[in-house]
């Protein structure tokens, strides 16, 4: 004889009325997370380059791991690399602009030489890339608010960081201290911008990249860029 059961939803109903009867308030339901907001993310992003030595090493590692970074540009130090520039855009990665001259003083003397600067460095990675970007760091941080509604108004979306290895805060630090700052600031957010740097004296950065993609993959980080 086959045997019939009551549709889950009519028991569910059943058990809802009783402890309605009963006073008994149901446990609310817990809010629901998609998967998209429950990942946690990684931005591996790099200033003051490129060079040739650290860049291409940089490079040669995210190619080996399958990650994927964004390289903030400075384009005066572009000349004569414009090879290695290439490979960045080549390989997948995002170009963004920093700086043309990394000068600070000259950067934001004025509105006017501001927008040349950031003109000047976005015209290198589209002349040598066919690249248009459309992100920017400031050089040095912070807010700068009304050079941030200049950029905005030019469709550029800007970047900071959350995170960082410690590559320009601590001085002559070798690649186990910086994968050490990168677990220090980074431990606790779930989405993380890590500030790295590949200009020629960040060897040690290059070195401890590796390190550092091992550390966030077993963290459950998922790489992103922008």
């Amino acid at each position: 004889m086959q045997k019939r059961y009551l549709p889950a939803a009519l028991v569910l109903a059943v058990l809802l009325a009783l402890l309605a009867v009963l006073g008994v308030r149901a446990p609310e339901a817990a809010p629901t997370i998609g998967v998209y907001g429950a990942e946690k993310k990684v931005y591996l992003t790099f200033d003051d380059g490129p060079s040739t030595a650290v860049t291409n090493s940089v490079l040669d590692t995210l190619k080996r791991e399958g990650v994927p970074a964004t390289f903030f540009i400075v384009s005066d130090r572009a000349y004569n690399r414009e090879d290695t520039l290439r490979r960045i855009a080549a390989e997948g990665h995002t170009l963004g602009v920093h700086s043309a001259s990394h000068v600070y003083s000259k950067i934001y003397a004025s509105d006017e030489s501001f927008l040349s600067d950031v003109d000047t460095c976005a015209n290198v990675i589209a002349r040598v890339t066919g690249i248009t970007p459309h992100v920017y760091r400031f050089p040095g941080g912070g807010r700068h608010e009304r050079q941030a509604k200049l950029l905005k108004e030019r469709g550029y979306r800007i970047v900071g960081w959350n995170a960082v290895c410690g590559d320009e805060e601590i001085p002559k630090a070798d690649a186990t201290r910086l994968l050490q700052e990168t677990c220090r600031t980074s431990e606790g957010k779930s989405t993380v911008v890590l500030l790295m740097h590949d200009s020629a004296r960040h060897a040690e950065t290059a070195r401890a990249l590796p390190g550092i993609i091992e550390w966030y993959r077993s963290q459950g980080y998922v790489f992103c860029q922008y």
